[in-house]
């Protein structure tokens, strides 16, 4: 059974924890350090969505809770967090599924695919299509819903475009049969130039194949200051799961998209209401486990007050 349409989102919540006990990441945790939340935090160094989420040093640790992360992701002061991932039904706003995290956006994508998996596995429902910001939006992902999973990705496609006004990747001309990229100039850019390299390639260790022009091509062209500010050759970077990529970005045409974005808003307005009516602004529990269960116990408050609301009002029998 498929549902018509999920949208994903997370947001940040405090942490129980603060500045004053914590130390530099770079020291890591103190060997004395007591605590159930320690035990958890030292359980979840392998998940995926926590521990092994990023290889990047956090730059403090709470030593009250050092599961949360030090983040400055709301562009004000820095503050340990946790993250609330809420999957859910775009006709009826209803939490399908929720997870905790923690608070990088690697974690969240990660969260996602569990939540996808979770709400199939339980209700048998998988959604047609799948509605979220940008940051859901890097090739991997996208492969992993349209290949792997049969969902129309409705996400902003990730990109990274060049800030120096030279040519951009639009600018270039994919050809789908001579597997090569057209120049605003009129020129190819191909992976190989020989058949024999060609042949004894491997796929990218990174995921992404470099097209290049000719050298003397690149020197004669008039448009070599504008295509090329430096003094290396122009390339183009294709990802192996550009497929993907480009079935989001055709999606992203379509009235379907626009109707899946706006609906995708309903998604924040259940993180504002869980923050501002039901004021889960900051965790009263610490580690993984005590956040799991406040963000759980929140969301199905949440749904019970959907639920209800969408229950039909029966008429009152008038006293005879």
């Amino acid at each position: 059974m498929g549902g018509d349409g999920f949208a994903v989102d997370a947001s940040v919540v405090k942490a129980d924890a603060n500045r004053q006990r914590s130390v530099p990441g770079s020291d890591g945790l103190p060997a004395e350090a007591p605590g159930r939340a320690v035990q958890e935090y030292l359980e979840v160094l392998g998940d995926a969505a926590f521990g092994s989420a990023t290889p990047v040093t956090p730059k403090f640790i709470s030593v009250a809770d050092p599961a949360s992360r030090w983040t400055g992701a709301n562009g004000g002061l820095a503050f340990f967090a946790y993250c609330t991932n809420y999957l859910i039904d775009l006709k009826h706003a209803v939490i399908m599924d929720v997870e905790a995290t923690t608070a990088v956006r690697q974690a969240e994508v990660t969260a996602q695919r569990i939540m996808l998996d979770r709400t199939q596995e339980r209700f048998g429902l998988w959604p047609e299509r799948l509605a979220a910001d940008s940051g859901y939006g890097d090739a991997a992902n996208l492969a992993w819903l349209v290949r792997e999973r049969g969902i129309e990705p409705h996400i902003p496609v990730f990109e990274k475009n060049r800030t120096d006004g030279s040519f951009g990747r639009d600018d270039f001309i994919y050809d789908h049969r001579t597997d090569s990229y057209t120049c605003p100039g009129g020129k190819e850019l191909r992976p190989f130039w020989q058949p024999g390299r060609e042949a004894k390639a491997k796929p990218p260790a990174d995921g992404l194949y470099r097209y290049r022009a000719r050298k003397v091509d690149c020197h004669a062209c008039e448009f070599r200051e504008r295509c090329r500010p430096g003094d290396v050759g122009r390339k183009v970077l294709r990802s192996v799961h550009e497929g993907a990529r480009d079935l989001a970005r055709d999606l992203a045409r379509t009235d379907a998209y626009a109707t899946s974005q706006r609906e995708r808003k309903r998604v924040e307005m259940l993180f504002a209401h869980l923050k501002r009516i039901l004021k889960l602004d900051r965790l009263r529990l610490r580690g993984p486990n005590g956040a799991k269960d406040e963000f759980l116990l929140a969301a199905t408050a949440q749904n019970l007050r959907r639920l209800a609301k969408m229950l039909p009002i029966r008429p009152v029998p008038m006293p005879t």
